[in-house]
């Protein structure tokens, strides 16, 4: 320890265990180098924007003894790090997580980023964000369109007290509203123009080979049946009678995508492809949704 001074010393010694060790990079980072800067610097309470001068910024024995164990949390339990740090970073947006809710890492943020360019005809005005979570995608859609009301919904409380402590961070409580729903059933009446879903995808067999640090979330946020396609087919059955005209239902279904095409091989999905990586995500429109209706009941 009497070797490492700075917090660069600590995020290159750490990297450097990182690299060593078994541990799965697949909660934000997918790199020992970007996952050090964020254990690192969110245990120390820094910014991952800190000035360059920071780096050379001496540590106390305190911190260091802190850091010490906050990484070996990281390689001999596999606890992801943004439940170490209890943040995640999501759209350009720091948010709380921890244990309770699915760590936010979905391919969606870059439709959220480019406003879902091409998917929709013009700024919606009702955003439903299903199966919501930490709540990052539905305060995300809040910051991209500011004049939007966007209802989250989950079926989990303790899920909605996590997104509701995001909410109050981001100072949002009157544009995004949190609901206690088992998908659509407890929902209001609303004709919404965007709904956008990342709900539990995971089949049985992926379920079962899953790295150590997914066993971490909650497993209710993760697994979704045989197929992966429980929850899916719920949502494509019942998002006619919560859609307006012109609405647009975004879906991530991960894995399953190869299941869900399988099975719907008629079903014009509309599979997206991601300029910064990822799978596995659909839009479809209302009007697929009506035509197609008695495929999914």
């Amino acid at each position: 320890m009497e070797n490492l001074c700075t917090v660069q010393d600590f995020i290159r010694w750490t990297t450097s265990q990182f690299s060593q060790s078994e541990i799965y990079l697949g909660h934000g980072t997918d790199n020992p180098i970007d996952e050090s800067k964020q254990l690192i610097l969110g245990s120390l309470g820094l910014s991952l924007f800190i000035p360059p001068e920071f780096y050379n910024a001496n540590l106390t024995n305190n911190e260091k003894q802190q850091l010490f164990d906050i990484i070996q949390k990281r390689i001999k339990d596999r606890v992801p790090t943004p439940y170490l740090i209890n943040q995640a970073w999501f759209c350009g947006h720091c948010f709380y997580v921890d244990e309770r809710v699915l760590i936010p890492r979905s391919p969606i943020g870059e439709l959220i980023n480019n406003q879902f360019r091409t998917l929709l005809s013009s700024d919606p005005v009702n955003i439903l964000d299903l199966c919501t979570g930490s709540g990052c995608i539905g305060i995300a859609c809040a910051f991209a369109f500011p004049k939007a009301q966007v209802d989250i919904t989950d079926i989990s409380l303790e899920a909605l007290d996590v997104a509701q402590t995001n909410i109050e961070l981001h100072e949002m409580d009157f544009q995004v509203i949190p609901i206690q729903s088992d998908l659509f059933n407890d929902i209001p009446p609303k004709k919404y123009d965007l709904i956008v879903s990342n709900p539990p995808y995971v089949d049985d067999e992926d379920m079962s080979d899953l790295p150590v640090e997914f066993l971490y979330e909650p497993k209710l946020a993760l697994e979704a049946g045989f197929d992966g396609l429980d929850l899916v087919k719920r949502i494509l059955n019942d998002a006619v009678n919560y859609l307006a005209p012109n609405g647009v239902l975004v879906c991530e279904v991960g894995n399953s995508w190869i299941s869900l095409q399988k099975q719907y091989p008629n079903v014009p999905f509309n599979w997206i492809d991601f300029e910064h990586g990822g799978h596995g995500v659909f839009s479809i429109t209302l009007e697929n949704l009506i035509q197609y209706h008695d495929y999914f009941k």
